[in-house]
């Protein structure tokens, strides 16, 4: 549990981050749907498929850590 914890932590940066920059250059970047996203007043780049495979990849590693 506290694996899939931290694995959510690193998703979300890792999802952050690389939607910046494939976002910010005026891409989609392709599978990776990033889109702009809005949020009271706060607008950044976001990528639900990074998300979900950056989380697995850090929880896969977390898991091999144990």
């Amino acid at each position: 549990m506290v694996a899939l914890l931290k694995a959510i932590v690193l998703g979300i940066a890792l999802a952050l981050i690389v939607s910046l920059f494939v976002g910010s250059g005026g891409s989609s970047g392709g599978l990776l749907n990033v889109r702009q996203v809005a949020v009271a007043d706060v607008q950044f780049y976001w990528s639900w498929a990074l998300f979900l495979l950056g989380t697995a990849l850090a929880f896969a590693l977390f898991l091999m850590l144990d």
